[in-house]
């Protein structure tokens, strides 16, 4: 698809992560595709009807009202792109109207969920090998009690830890870093942790294969030896958890339940990570939802 540059423009996302960059070639990929197949040989011949055309398409076809929305943004971005780079004459996005979305809440688990998934209570989870149940009892401690993202957690490494002073220095969107607190039960689960690793790589022990072997190492590795990643972490939460979850639900809890206990939110946004505080303000709804529902279960007029 040379006349499309679709790898120049993918390349030129340079402050996304390579997660969200893999959404935008595969949406624009995919933009391509119906495009030549109606004839529009590169991004100069594409016009505002067309793109009207390809998302009316979509929506025909049973694509959700937000998917429809992220692919439009998509498009702007790669038109503007296009626009400035000389590609195209003009933006055929301009005046292009999509349909918003259905905005969903985070969703948030109980305190009791929360309590268990720690605890590790659940039957997969009984006869754990001891370094992986300790791995996974620091991976779900810091990632309730920091509330990092599941990449920042993989990223980690031993010296970006400072337990003396509980805070770890994490790497986020755009390559931003930032210091977090970290909670006391993180702190103590990843001693525990450290201190197991360390006992079992001076005894030769590799049955556990989560062994950080230096400070620039991956803290955390999976039962095969690698970098510990996304999909790792998944799995995690799929052998801990009582009820169907995601890792990502920890950060949407952590946030929420700082909130309920009262923090502010300028607060909550500089620990989240967020360019800005509109971002960090979904959680306020969420919170909201939730001192309703205490009413309205524990109130005698609720």
């Amino acid at each position: 698809m040379p006349a499309w540059a679709s790898d120049t423009f993918c390349a030129s996302l340079v402050r996304l992560a390579p997660s969200s960059v893999a959404v935008y070639r595969r949406d624009l990929n995919a933009f391509v595709d119906w495009a030549e197949e109606h004839s529009l040989a590169g991004p100069s011949s594409v016009t505002r009807k067309d793109l009207r055309r390809y998302l009316a398409g979509l929506t025909r076809h049973g694509y959700a009202a937000r998917t429809v929305a992220r692919k439009a943004s998509v498009l702007r971005r790669y038109f503007g792109w296009s626009t400035r780079t000389g590609r195209c004459p003009s933006d055929p996005c301009i005046g292009l109207s999509t349909p918003a979305g259905t905005a969903r809440l985070p969703e948030v688990l109980s305190e009791n969920s929360v309590e268990s998934l720690l605890a590790g209570r659940s039957p997969a989870a009984s006869g754990d090998h001891p370094l992986r149940r300790l791995r996974d009892d620091a991976v779900l401690e810091l990632l309730y009690g920091s509330g990092m993202r599941v990449a920042e957690l993989c990223a980690l490494r031993p010296a970006d830890l400072d337990l003396d002073r509980s805070r770890v220095r994490v790497t986020g969107k755009g390559d931003k870093q930032r210091l977090l607190p970290l909670s006391a039960p993180a702190v103590r689960a990843v001693q525990r942790f450290r201190e197991a690793t360390e006992a079992a790589s001076r005894a030769g022990e590799t049955s556990g294969a989560v062994v950080a072997s230096g400070d620039d190492d991956p803290l955390f590795r999976n039962l095969r030896g690698r970098p510990l990643g996304p999909r790792d972490v998944r799995r995690i939460m799929d052998r801990r958890s009582s009820e169907p979850t995601h890792p990502h639900a920890l950060r949407h809890t952590f946030a929420t339940h700082l909130l309920d206990g009262g923090a502010d939110l300028r607060s909550v946004q500089e620990l989240l990570g967020h360019e800005s505080v509109g971002t960090t303000q979904v959680y306020t709804h969420v919170s909201r939802r939730r001192l309703r529902s205490v009413i309205e279960t524990a109130h005698p007029r609720g």
